[in-house]
């Protein structure tokens, strides 16, 4: 690829990423009014992951269920977790219900979404706090667990949010993550992971198939939404056709031109700057 051909998907990228704090708050306005919980694609595996759920979380299974294969890489049972890029708080409220916490804080730089979760997921344990992913408001070492799910992309600097994490992770605390790239930033993702003061406890998994069949698994919910012309911009979906397939996040997905990616990382009791990753673990997760 070109350095012209580079250049103009990182302009892209960059005007995109400016752009949230002024994108989002409209959607969360949009979007509240109709109760919706989840911004993520959704997951599901093959097998069915026959995840047990509360009736009244049955509507949002798909999305349920990447927060909880991405909450569940380590044990948050009785942990102080810290969630970045809570969006409308649906996983916050999911897993301090089902994992049960010690406490889950959850941030977002959107002030309207912020002001939607707290009125709507009322939980003992459950805090909503309005902050910025690259200068976390929270004293180093304040958490035994940072949770982020498809929100770093849209990171001006994600190295920064890495650090960020590092240094409110206590020692023996994990960073659990999931988020897509596009193929031409994929190369500086990496390095930037690889740079981080944290050690990868598994090697990344590629879910692309797994959040495609998510996506049409949630077929049934996008017509009305399209209709109300909310989601366009977000999924790439016109009015005409709200056929998740041909839509050009799908599309990228299935090409290749995307990749969707889960991690787990911990931190270390004496924190190294040095990198390693381990073979490919092929458990099967909780």
């Amino acid at each position: 690829m070109s350095s012209k051909d580079r250049a103009i998907p990182s302009i892209v990228l960059r005007l995109h990423q400016k752009g949230q704090k002024f994108i989002y708050p409209y959607f969360t306005r949009r979007l509240a009014a109709r109760g919706v919980l989840f911004l993520n694609y959704g997951y599901e595996e093959d097998p069915p992951m026959a995840l047990p759920l509360e009736a009244s979380d049955e509507p949002n299974r798909y999305s349920i269920q990447l927060y909880h294969r991405t909450a569940t890489q380590a044990d948050i049972s009785g942990k102080r977790v810290l969630e970045v890029g809570c969006g409308h708080g649906g996983g916050a409220s999911y897993l301090t219900r089902t994992l049960h916490p010690a406490s889950y804080t959850a941030l977002d730089l959107n002030p309207a979404a912020i002001a939607f979760c707290r009125k709507r997921h009322n939980l003992a344990s459950l805090e909503f706090v309005q902050g910025d992913a690259e200068n976390l408001p929270f004293p180093d070492q304040s958490f035994d667990a940072v949770i982020n799910v498809e929100s770093s992309i849209h990171y001006p600097q994600f190295s920064r949010f890495l650090a960020e994490v590092a240094r409110v992770l206590r020692p023996g605390g994990h960073f659990q993550y999931t988020d897509a790239r596009f193929r031409e930033h994929v190369a500086d993702w990496e390095v930037a992971l690889a740079g981080t003061p944290m050690r990868m406890l598994f090697q990344q998994r590629e879910i692309n198939e797994e959040v495609m069949r998510g996506m049409e698994k949630n077929s049934h919910e996008w017509p009305d939404l399209i209709d109300r012309r909310v989601l366009r911009l977000l999924f790439g979906l016109t009015r005409c056709n709200a056929d998740v397939r041909d839509s050009q996040v799908y599309r990228n997905l299935q090409s290749g031109r995307l990749s969707y990616r889960m991690y787990c990382f911990a931190k270390d009791e004496a924190p190294s700057s040095s990198f390693t990753s381990e073979p490919a673990d092929s458990r099967v997760l909780p």
